[in-house]
């Protein structure tokens, strides 16, 4: 979401952040906020994303900063879309306002590293998560129940449903779907279910599996719609990308996750190490990423990766 800020004589007097898709952006959100109209016409508008120039599916948030002639704006970053590319930063600029661009660059293209990945790779933001024990399995090898086998604690649980509320959608493959039965949504956080995504090549999974409830939408990837013979991950990125999805957590096992690592798409990992041990069962990824950070959850080892090519 973008994120916007109007000072007044070293004061904030509006703030606002992207609705929900289809509804205000945040110029329009902040400029709204304003009690007094009449102090726009001499603030400044602070702003993380280059202000649309086109009509989508709101009018363009340019145009309203014009019409409210507020004379200054600074932008974090230009949008990469093609259809503002810049055009925003040259239409405020016609009609008088001073533009200042590039202030919090990284930190705001990093704010807005889905929409970016979406745009200029034609796929959503991936990342990678999984569970691991602590001799490098992500399952045993037998199962008395059709439900999940634990490694993490329930703080480390809790936390990757918060995760999945931040997600547009999730994704796992067919073994993960009959053997854990999982409802890939959120339980243990306050938030919106992501979109479930399932790998389902021969359309085999039964329509009484949780993920087919009507807690949250599901989508299956058959072969009706990818090819799964070659370059699965990135057919499914493309997929994605047309259904309009901007990122994804995959949760698969370990077929699905090491056919994104060994395709190099993915963007970011999350790997989770509890003290649990099963000396035999299906083994962890191969995995190589640069580990950006790693912390104690109680009894768990989380780390983040990031991909760099």
């Amino acid at each position: 979401m973008v994120g916007c800020v109007i000072i007044h004589n070293d004061s904030v007097i509006g703030e606002g952040f992207t609705s929900p898709y289809g509804s205000h952006h945040a110029e329009v959100n902040a400029i709204a906020s304003v009690k007094n109209q009449t102090l726009l016409k001499g603030s400044t508008l602070y702003v993380t994303l280059e202000p649309c120039s086109h009509f989508g599916k709101t009018p363009p948030c340019s145009d309203l900063i014009i019409k409210h002639k507020i004379p200054n704006v600074v932008i974090g970053c230009t949008d990469d879309n093609p259809e503002v590319a810049g055009k925003g930063v040259e239409k405020l600029k016609a009609n008088g306002c001073n533009v200042i661009l590039g202030v919090l660059e990284n930190e705001c293209r990093t704010h807005h590293k889905r929409f970016f990945t979406f745009h200029n790779k034609k796929r959503p933001y991936i990342i990678l998560k999984w569970a691991e024990s602590a001799d490098g399995f992500i399952a045993p090898s037998l199962r008395n129940e059709q439900k999940p086998v634990w490694i993490t604690n329930e703080a480390s649980r809790q936390l990757v449903h918060k995760w999945r509320a931040e997600e547009h959608a999730i994704l796992v493959g067919t073994t993960t779907v009959l053997e854990d039965n999982p409802s890939l949504t959120v339980r243990s956080w306050t938030g919106q279910n992501p979109i479930r995504i399932v790998l389902d090549r021969t359309q085999k999974l039964p329509s009484t599996l949780q993920v087919f409830n009507d807690e949250a939408q599901t989508i299956s990837i058959s072969s009706n719609d990818i090819n799964f013979d070659a370059n699965v991950a990135h057919q499914i990125g493309e997929f994605l990308f047309n259904n309009n999805i901007q990122s994804v957590i995959i949760e698969g096992g370990t077929t699905t996750l090491q056919t994104f690592i060994d395709e190099n798409i993915w963007d970011e990992a999350r790997l989770f190490k509890g003290p649990i041990q099963f000396k035999d069962g299906v083994k962890a990824p191969q995995f190589k990423g640069n580990l950006i950070s790693e912390e104690a959850l109680d009894t768990d080892i989380l780390k983040f990766y990031k991909n760099d090519l």
